[in-house]
């Protein structure tokens, strides 16, 4: 029988105008210790994008939010964060920002396959 393992996960969002408060989800993260996993999936969907803000620059957004897949997956592509343990990089990924790329506080839960879980949390948060 599969064990139910600890995982934690954050929405990230693009913010467009931060003074706003506004914001489009756009993927998750999901982290889990014990699997030593550490994903991130995510939908720039354009047409929504230039609808929710017209005068967003798309390329600068899909730009940020591949060099956060790249230190997510870690390795020399993520650069000097790219380097750390998996749990430093989802500390990282996840610290609270001002920026247009923005991450929802961290949530935590339990999963038998953080995979599975990862692409129903994107389903039902992103899509």
């Amino acid at each position: 029988m599969q064990e139910n393992h600890l995982f934690e996960y954050a929405v990230i969002r693009v913010m467009p105008r931060v003074e706003r408060e506004e914001f489009m989800n756009v993927g998750v993260i999901l982290y889990c210790a014990r699997q030593n996993y550490l994903k991130f999936i995510f939908e720039a969907d354009r047409n929504r994008l230039f609808a929710f803000y017209k005068d967003i620059d798309i390329e600068e957004v899909e730009a940020s939010l591949h060099a956060l897949e790249k230190i997510c997956t870690g390795g020399a592509a993520g650069g000097a964060i790219g380097g750390l343990p998996p749990a430093s990089r989802f500390r990282w990924l996840t610290a609270t920002r001002s920026t247009v790329i923005q991450a929802s506080k961290v949530h935590p839960g339990f999963c038998k396959d953080p995979g599975s879980t990862l692409l129903k949390l994107f389903d039902q948060l992103v899509r």
